[in-house]
């Protein structure tokens, strides 16, 4: 099998591999997951994820009624009132004045602004590194912000995707999305290398809430 001829989905999966794993394997997450973060700490994730997710969704609703992505922006999906609710929940009513990008984070969104508005495609790139991770590996962090700091729903409604239903499902209804848009085979390479490229970004983050919380 070449690698034309091997599914989009899978390649994409293969592609960013590397990048992703680099990702989990941080020593901000290694940390929060072992339980030797404060509870500051994960809000301070949870206040940096909001602030690339407002934009990301921003570029959701711009594509929304796209012929060829559109599809992607699958009703359900959307991050940004869940963590408003969370942070409300963690830092109080004035959360949003507690928030100061880092400057990992605002390298991702000014990435998101640059190129998710212009290019369909990049947009599915960040799209997929962010939704595809939370849906699955984001359960982990939730399971485990509710044994570490005693959290029930308030505080982990970010994790939470009632409305998509199980991962399963979601995972193949998003890579038969993959696999029918109708891409070049250089649009797809390109789409890799974005995804790449969104994975480094959020590996930055995570050295930053190190920085700060480690």
């Amino acid at each position: 099998m070449t690698a034309v001829d091997e599914g989009f989905a899978a390649r994409l999966r293969a592609g960013t591999r590397q990048e992703h794993e680099h990702a989990e394997q941080s020593r901000f997450v290694e940390e929060l997951l072992a339980g030797k973060l404060g509870l500051g700490a994960y809000a301070g994730l949870l206040g940096q994820s909001y602030l690339f997710y407002e934009v990301l969704e921003k570029a959701s609703d711009h594509w929304r009624d796209d012929p060829a992505v559109g599809a992607f922006a699958i009703r359900g999906l959307s991050r940004v009132e869940p963590l408003q609710q969370d942070l409300a929940h963690l830092l109080g009513p004035q959360w949003h004045t507690l928030l100061d990008p880092l400057p990992a984070t605002q390298s991702y969104v000014d990435r998101l602004n640059e190129v998710c508005f212009t290019n369909p495609r990049a947009w599915v790139a960040h799209h997929y590194t962010r939704y595809l991770g939370d849906v699955s590996g984001g359960q982990v962090i939730r399971r485990r912000a509710q044994e570490i700091y005693g959290l029930r729903d308030d505080g982990v409604r970010f994790y939470q995707f009632d409305q998509v239903g199980k991962p399963k499902p979601f995972r193949d209804l998003y890579r038969s999305l993959l696999e029918s848009a109708p891409w070049t085979e250089q649009e797809r390479d390109e789409l890799i290398e974005e995804a790449n490229t969104a994975f480094q970004l959020n590996r930055a983050v995570f050295a930053d809430l190190a920085g700060v919380y480690c």
